[in-house]
């Protein structure tokens, strides 16, 4: 794969990722939309639908990584950094780019939504964070990134970390079990449904960035937004969501290398 395969396709991929992820989000939350109040299962599966479709996408131009950790975790199997940066820049600007996009689809409803005075992002009691109420953050933010339902700093980043390593191995280990010539498209299906699990299982506490580029470019985008009364974009808390699933490619690399090499 050349390098301008690598960036378009990361950024094509990265780009759909987010515009159907956070899609649904937006569709849950936002007044007017005809799948507000769907919940979590929604959500869940919105995911994984929008990697199952990103995948299938991309696959052919890039590999479709669509996540800096996977990256990592793929570049410590094989021992090889050199497309790291192009796989990086990407999947950051497909992340934007998807985002802008959730605005651009959605955008009577953002008006509708945030120009309500019913509407008012209010913290709960001390220690409790809604992640579309967070401090300093309006109530469209948990549509963009993520946020703890806690905030213990140490365990929102555990919980990402562990999602994270469960996400990389499943990926790392695709087609040991078909004598190493792995799954071709079957592997977007099997990924998606691994994503899934994972919102369902480990998504409770932190909303399951396990992508650092999902949570920091539509962060990025919410803050230079023209959204009225949107608040602040949580840069407190923007940390976690990228060192946590970093932390977990390094720690699912190693145990791929130790475990299964």
């Amino acid at each position: 794969m050349s390098s301008s395969d690598i960036f378009i396709g990361e950024t094509l991929g990265t780009a759909v990722l987010i515009l159907l992820g956070g899609g649904v989000c937006a569709a849950v939350t936002l007044k007017s939309s005809k799948a507000q109040g769907a919940g979590w299962l929604a959500i869940a599966f919105g995911w994984g639908f929008a990697v199952m479709t990103a995948v299938y996408m991309t696959a052919s131009l890039s590999g479709a990584h669509l996540n800096p950790a996977v990256t990592v975790a793929i570049a410590i199997k094989d021992s090889d950094w050199s497309n790291v940066p192009v796989y990086l820049a990407g999947q950051l600007l497909g992340a934007m780019i998807g985002a802008a996009l959730v605005w651009v689809a959605y955008y009577g409803q953002f008006r509708a939504h945030l120009t309500d005075d019913s509407i008012v992002s209010v913290p709960r009691e001390e220690g409790m964070v809604d992640q579309h109420a967070a401090p300093n953050a309006g109530p469209v933010l948990g549509i963009f990134s993520t946020g703890p339902e806690i905030r213990v700093p140490w365990q929102n980043l555990a919980t990402e970390i562990i999602g994270t390593v469960v996400l990389v191995l499943a990926v790392l280990t695709q087609g040991l079990n078909d004598g190493g010539k792995g799954l071709g498209p079957l592997g977007a299906l099997i990924t998606a449904f691994v994503v899934v699990s994972i919102g369902l299982s480990l998504g409770g506490p932190t909303g399951y960035a396990i992508n650092p580029a999902r949570d920091l470019g539509p962060r990025i985008v919410h803050a230079l937004l023209p959204l009225p009364n949107k608040g602040g974009s949580d840069w407190g808390y923007a940390w976690v969501p990228v060192v946590g699933p970093l932390v977990g490619a390094v720690i699912g690399g190693g145990i791929y290398n130790i475990v299964f090499a």
